[in-house]
């Protein structure tokens, strides 16, 4: 099977042909016919220290199930998180980190929507967000912030502002409920809101913690770092609240499915639709990033194996 690596920090990414691997006990095989591609993934290519699996969301027809499977069988459709080798012609996935693909959906709808909807519905939860309350989304454009917008209206929010990097993807941004638009630069950004949901971290927490009113909350979930001053959570009686996706999928499979029917139900209810910026052959993965790294990207960027 054909899967891409790279050998050293920075790339450059290249495919390989390696053989089909084996499940492990508790794993599936699955044979993939869409890949999601993450910033969290595309940042270990330059930042570790040495090469690492290039994981991410997956999704495709299970083929073989390990020693204590019981969810899934082969024919079976999945989409989950691989934190392996996901760009690949096959990769493992833990059943635990599987969710099956409902009929009428297609792979490259799951992956766009599945894994980035439950951290957007889950910063949700973790917001606390009320009916009427306001919400900015920082990355509002990205694979998790175009539908953090969506769900953030359906959740009942009186306002939704998006937060973006560059004008041309103010109005995008818009087409997909949002009340507002801001760019990163701008002074002041936006009337303070309740809630921000942080995709970006690094210097953009202090002034997303400024456009928060008294006693709001900051949801931070972004592989970005960052500092802020505790000073400035005192004066305003605001909180920041980290989430991570992986430990109520480990943690809480009770949770992690809830939102999971929910993001279902809401996406064949019309409520929310994922966006694919595009879609590359394994062999363009290079592309794929570089479209994540410009922060050209409206909504989701997949692979196609």
């Amino acid at each position: 099977m054909r899967r891409v690596r790279y050998e050293a920090t920075g790339g450059p990414l290249f495919l390989e042909e390696v053989p089909v691997p084996e499940p492990a006990p508790g794993e599936v095989l699955v044979h993939c016919a869409a890949v999601g591609v993450t910033l969290p993934t595309v940042r270990k290519v330059t930042e570790a220290a040495e090469p690492v699996p290039l994981g991410g969301e997956i999704a495709g027809e299970v083929v073989a199930a390990g020693a204590g499977v019981t969810r899934f069988r082969p024919g079976d459709r999945v989409t989950g998180l691989c934190f392996g080798h996901g760009y690949a012609d096959f990769a493992v996935l833990r059943e635990e980190m599987a969710s099956p693909v409902p009929e009428g959906a297609d792979e490259v709808t799951a992956v766009a929507l599945v894994r980035a909807g439950l951290v957007a519905l889950g910063a949700l939860d973790a917001a606390r967000l009320t009916p009427g309350e306001s919400v900015l989304v920082t990355a509002a454009a990205s694979g998790v912030g175009h539908l953090a917008v969506q769900l953030a209206r359906a959740r009942g929010a009186g306002r939704v502002v998006g937060a973006v990097s560059a004008p041309d993807k103010t109005e995008f941004v818009r087409s997909l409920g949002a009340d507002d638009c801001v760019r990163y630069g701008d002074d002041g950004w936006a009337d303070p809101v309740d809630c921000v949901l942080d995709a970006v971290g690094g210097d953009l927490l202090a002034p997303a913690l400024a456009a928060l009113a008294p006693h709001g909350r900051l949801v931070a979930y972004s592989s970005g770092g960052g500092t802020i001053r505790a000073y400035d959570l005192l004066v305003g009686a605001k909180s920041v609240i980290g989430f991570q996706m992986a430990l109520i999928a480990r943690g809480r499979p009770e949770l992690y499915e809830r939102w999971r029917r929910e993001l279902w139900r809401l996406y064949v209810e019309g409520a929310v639709r994922p966006a694919v910026h595009g879609e590359f052959a394994l062999a363009d993965a290079a592309r794929a990033h570089e479209a994540i790294t410009t922060r050209a990207n409206l909504g989701k960027v997949v692979l196609r194996p």
